[in-house]
């Protein structure tokens, strides 16, 4: 099938290399002309284990290609995916949708025959059905069909999700449209993928509602942490005794600093501001968003009683500063609001991180990138591993840090309170 993927950014770029994969001629749109060319030479905009060689591959066997021709590209396709970005308003309230509507606007003077117009970007409910009454003010509903297909990718491990989904939800009434979406999935659905076939609305719901369930959990568990270290208490085991039950399941269930990313943190807002809407209260969702913006601030008053409050002129490492491991995604990482605050109260920063030096920390005095684990910690007074790489599972840090006295503050608990305590290493972690 021939395909436009609208947007190359996370969604649109993982999508449309891994459709291109099953045998699709995908074209990967975008109005940044840079980042096109860049495409075509193979140079990705973002970090992704896996998602290099796919472009390579794909793009050489002529199946992926990159334009910012949108029309061009729209008139030669038969499936068009928007995937632009639908971040949160200036003013907190909802998700934007600005560019989902003019891509819409663009959309509708290059149908030339019937088309599958699908919203692949996390939209709000009712999104839907704002795209279809802007392609109707000048083509018949006979010559298009606005679908749903929200996606589930987790960032690090984008491409095995894509490959091997628990779920395809497809929102549409279009017996054809459905068709049609139907066999274009058939060899992720031939792998064991569920194909749920539902109303647009619902399809659009279904990703909120997924996500903020999510952020859910890690909420509820770093709730937990918290009691934890009160009653001495390791949440490890917890999270364990809770997991084993069938019902809740283990995933999301670890303990460590504010959810971020691209996802929950807009997409609780958004659900929320859409519930205000139709007069609902979401007064659990609205609960975690409140207790997951107290995090950092909680993680960072941990800091200073492990420094006795005493933070100017104190070295302090972050090991790890995006939101999670196996990305170099950095939005709503809780180290954006740490870091800073350090720095404020005079604290002498360095980080480092496998995905490089993060232009967020440029300006910020006293803060210096090392290129490697070693310099990083070598002089450090407070050590605090804040992503869980696996680069740092296997550190030796008694070798590695001149200061004898260091502190350690692992807010992943990838290391074992026990084995830190045999070393003699002054180790601390969440919920423990």
């Amino acid at each position: 099938m021939k395909l436009c993927m609208i947007g190359t950014g996370y969604v649109g770029l993982v999508s449309g290399v891994c459709f291109s994969d099953l045998g699709n001629e995908v074209i990967c749109v975008d109005n940044d002309n840079k980042k096109v060319e860049n495409l075509k030479k193979g140079i990705i905009p973002i970090y992704e284990p896996g998602l290099e060689e796919l472009v390579l591959k794909n793009y050489k066997n002529n199946r992926l290609n990159f334009s910012t021709n949108l029309k061009e590209s729209v008139a030669k396709s038969d499936i068009v995916f928007i995937c632009v970005g639908t971040p949160t308003k200036k003013n907190g309230n909802g998700a934007d949708l600005t560019q989902i509507f003019n891509v819409a606007k663009e959309i509708r003077s290059s149908i030339n025959k019937f088309k599958i117009i699908i919203t692949k970007s996390t939209v709000p409910v009712t999104t839907g059905d704002e795209i279809e009454k802007i392609i109707s003010q000048k083509k018949s509903k006979k010559f298009f069909a606005v679908v749903s297909n929200p996606e589930f990718l987790r960032e690090g491990e984008a491409i095995r999700d894509f490959i091997y989904p628990d779920r395809v939800v497809i929102g549409t009434k279009d017996k054809k449209a459905n068709k049609i979406l139907k066999n274009l999935y058939s060899p992720l659905i031939s792998k064991g993928a569920k194909y749920i076939s539902t109303s647009r609305r619902a399809a659009e719901l279904i990703k909120y509602a997924a996500n903020a369930f999510l952020a859910t959990k890690i909420t509820f568990i770093n709730e937990i942490a918290n009691l934890c270290e009160k009653i001495d208490v390791d949440v490890e085991d917890i999270s364990i005794g809770m997991g084993l039950d069938k019902r809740i399941g283990s995933r999301f269930l670890r303990a460590g600093p504010a959810y971020g990313g691209s996802c929950f943190p807009k997409d609780t807002k958004a659900i929320t501001t859409t519930a205000d809407k139709f007069k609902t209260n979401l007064s659990v969702i609205k609960s975690v968003i409140k207790s997951n913006e107290n995090r950092s601030l909680l993680l960072l008053k941990r800091v200073s009683d492990l420094l006795k409050g005493k933070i100017r002129n104190k070295k302090i490492c972050f090991l790890g500063v995006t939101f999670k491991a196996n990305t170099d995604d950095m939005r709503d990482s809780s180290s954006l609001s740490m870091i800073p605050s350090l720095s404020k109260k005079g604290a002498k920063i360095n980080y480092y991180d496998p995905t490089g030096e993060k232009n967020e920390f440029k300006k910020i005095k006293n803060v210096v990138f090392s290129k490697n684990i070693k310099s990083a910690i070598k002089n450090s007074d407070l050590i605090i591993i804040h992503t869980e790489w696996n680069d740092f599972k296997s550190i030796n840090f008694n070798k590695e840090v001149s200061n004898k006295r260091f502190i350690l503050f692992d807010m992943r608990n990838i290391y074992s309170s026990t084995k830190m305590k045999d070393q003699k290493i002054r180790y601390f972690g969440v919920g423990r």
